[in-house]
């Protein structure tokens, strides 16, 4: 899916900004017509979730169905374009209406989705948009959902969240990304995909697979701006598709040292005349896996970096930009050099800006913590269909340079689930998503319940371990809990022959709290667990990366563990650094992995 962009042939314009808001927890807005006139008073901002903006309405809390309406403008210059509405996520399902008529819905939350809405406006009128968004899930959603009921029914009353979730962050809801009307031509280019992969002797090569509709017998021209010899090519339009070959001398192969963007530029020519034109960045980069190590552009390279959340005070999942500036800086200032997008796919915004920072992507699909007793052939479809949707939006940018398709399936610890129904699912996962995009590696990380005969490893290109030893095993016991982790970490890798990658290790800790001994919750607890797993993964050679869980402190469901947040964070909420942010940025300064 392209990225809407303001050109001579298109024009983009944002109508995010303060809305009517309503929740509907009975479900009898759309009976009564809501979508028509939704007569409230209460307002909300958008992008942003409604659990703290309204959190004095009684929302902080709330998962159901909440009503989103704006009165716009469609200028008169959109006469004869075709007028896309585009909404950049919406959580975690959604319907919309314009001029009270029902122009679609989407059922996957964290991703963006647009309609087609030339015939329900008039340019040079207004228009009124409704957006009815449900952030409830279900056993056939991706990510699952968990009711109160299934605490009890399942004796896991210990366990039990409120609100009830399946993971362990915020089920925010709300419109989290921004919303946009777009215009293109009548024939325009649809998408575009770029594959990129290098030669001997500094060049570079992009295969472009470009879609175009009502364009049959058209021409596309693609040149790329940036190259020495501007290198060209073009092709006829057959069947809404032309691929086109084009190669790059003297290439500047993209990578967190040199993160240089190419311009590719497409147009749609009809007799000699642009019709269409779109300009993508490129990274021309290649990803290969030999033996225990990851390479990028043929060259090992070793992962150091964070899991995260796009989680903020007041504004929870909703995009803030100066908040995106904030955190790349302070990842740049620490020495990361990768993150991965725990546990659902983040802003474009984000991924486009880790394209020209330089930071390496691990891009995970939202399958957080699926409990394979409640599998069914509903949800693997479901998973199926995210994954699509995600691999179609970043495909492009050369910063992801890894999918994980899920994240801590089996976390109850289902006992059938290393004994044929987990190899059974992941199996039909991992090769329906080599089929979409096979230039990647792909992952699924493990949790220690799941142990060491997980079935994701068989199909996992690198093995992600996610472990807590010293936290939530062998609490405060360090020195024991590094001796247990080297062990499964050994035994990981003789059985699988495979790298692995530490991809969450990390305590909760309470700003300020201090102690001369080993004690939970501390700023010196989290400095030393840290150093001492990253000692241990740097003196192994089948080792190939370490993220941090987390990089700043997020909100999370009610429960007697977390003191509002899960403060696991080496920086707060507010971005501020405890004493675990020093020594990483000492650690990670260091030019060897070892």
């Amino acid at each position: 899916m392209l990225y809407p962009q303001t050109n001579r042939n298109r024009t983009v314009l944002d109508i995010s900004g303060i809305w009517k808001f309503q929740v509907d927890p009975e479900d009898f807005g759309e009976t009564q017509g809501w979508f028509k006139n939704l007569e409230t008073d209460i307002e909300i901002a958008v992008p942003g979730s409604w659990n703290e903006q309204l959190e004095e309405l009684g929302l902080l809390h709330y998962v159901g169905a909440a009503w989103f309406g704006t009165a716009i403008f469609i200028p008169s210059e959109f006469a004869g374009r075709r007028i896309w509405l585009r909404i950049g996520s919406a959580d975690y399902s959604a319907k919309v209406w314009v001029n009270g008529t029902l122009a679609g819905e989407n059922g996957n939350g964290f991703l963006p989705f647009e309609f087609d809405v030339t015939r329900f406006v008039v340019p040079g009128e207004a228009a009124t948009l409704a957006v009815r968004v449900d952030s409830r899930l279900t056993n056939e959603t991706i990510p699952q959902g968990i009711l109160t009921q299934d605490y009890a029914d399942e004796k896991r009353l210990r366990e039990e969240t409120f609100p009830p979730a399946r993971f362990d962050f915020s089920p925010f809801g709300g419109i989290h990304r921004p919303v946009k009307l777009y215009t293109t031509p009548s024939s325009y280019i649809h998408d575009i995909k770029v594959d990129t992969s290098i030669l001997q002797g500094q060049k570079g090569v992009m295969v472009a697979r470009v879609l175009a509709k009502e364009a049959e017998g058209m021409t596309l021209l693609c040149r790329v701006v940036g190259a020495g010899t501007h290198p060209n090519t073009s092709s006829l339009v057959r069947k809404d598709e032309a691929t086109l070959d084009l190669h790059v001398d003297d290439c500047r192969y993209w990578s967190p040292a040199d993160p240089y963007l190419y311009k590719l530029v497409v147009e749609l020519m009809n007799n000699g005349e642009v019709v269409d034109t779109y300009t993508l960045d490129v990274g021309v980069r290649e990803v290969r896996i030999r033996g225990n190590s990851l390479l990028l552009n043929g060259e090992p390279i070793y992962l150091k970096g964070f899991g995260r959340h796009e989680d903020f005070a007041v504004t929870g999942k909703g995009l803030v930009l100066p908040v995106v500036v904030k955190d790349f800086q302070l990842m740049k200032w620490v020495h990361a050099n990768s993150f991965r997008t725990s546990h659902y796919p983040y802003a474009e915004e984000t991924m486009a800006m880790a394209d020209r920072q330089g930071f390496l992507v691990i891009d995970e699909v939202p399958a957080v913590s699926l409990d394979m007793r409640h599998v069914n052939e509903g949800t693997l479809k479901a998973h199926k269909e995210f994954i699509r949707k995600l691999f179609d939006r970043d495909h492009n940018h050369p910063s992801v340079i890894m999918w994980a398709l899920g994240n801590e399936p089996n976390l109850v610890g289902e006992d059938g689930y290393c004994n044929g129904s987990g190899k059974k699912y992941w199996k039909e996962v991992f090769s329906f998503a080599r089929t979409l995009d096979p230039s990647r590696p792909m992952t699924v990380p493990n949790c220690q319940r799941a142990g060491i005969e997980d079935p994701v490893f068989e199909f996992s290109d690198i093995i992600a371990i996610n472990r807590y030893y010293g936290w939530y095993e062998y609490p405060g016991r360090l020195d024991f809990a590094i001796k247990v982790l080297e062990r499964e970490m050994d035994a990981l890798h003789s059985k699988y022959g495979k790298p692995l990658m530490m991809t969450e290790f990390g305590a909760d800790t309470v700003p300020g709290l201090h102690s001369t001994s080993d004690q939970l919750f501390t700023e010196q607890y989290q400095e030393k667990m840290l150093e001492m797993y990253i000692r241990l993964l740097r003196s192994k050679s089948y080792t190939v990366g370490e993220h941090v869980w987390n990089f700043a402190d997020f909100r999370t469901p009610q429960h007697f563990r977390r003191v509002l947040l899960n403060m696991k964070g080496v920086f707060t909420r507010s971005r501020q650094p405890k004493l675990a942010a020093f020594k990483l940025k000492s650690l990670w300064s260091e030019s060897e992995k070892k």
